[in-house]
């Protein structure tokens, strides 16, 4: 039996499937000012922070198929929630909430839709360890 290797992992990249991966491109770059880590071709790898991407794939090419249904959520922690709120009304984002409190888990945050439906949450710590 092989034992499982120890070496550090490099980075971590979730993959979102697009019909238009050209509008995925702008809002990631132009909204939330991702800068490209990876350019595939058919798959543009965007750094949220160090060690942590999204990967933005035509799904004519890529391993899965663009769904209706998105039972994922990209979220992305920010020293200023308030100021990214502020920001987002001015962008005028897809179905953008209201912000919001969660006690219980310690974070201030809103949701909103990227252009095909993929949800995003800004948030920031309430406490100490949240």
């Amino acid at each position: 039996m092989s034992s499982r290797p120890d070496a550090d992992n490099k980075l971590a990249i979730t993959f979102f499937y697009y019909r238009d991966l050209s509008v995925a491109i702008q809002f990631y770059e132009d909204v939330l000012g991702l800068p490209l880590a990876i350019d595939q071709g058919w798959c543009k790898i965007y750094e949220i922070c160090p060690g942590a991407h999204i990967g933005l794939v035509d799904e004519a090419k890529g391993m899965n198929k663009w769904a209706a249904v998105k039972p994922v959520q990209l979220c992305i922690r920010v020293p200023d929630v308030d100021g990214w709120y502020d920001y987002a009304i001015t962008k005028r984002l897809d179905n953008l909430s209201k912000l919001f409190v969660n006690d219980e888990i310690g974070i201030r945050a809103f949701v909103f839709n990227d252009p095909e439906g993929y949800q995003i949450e800004i948030q920031s710590a309430t406490r100490q360890g949240a």
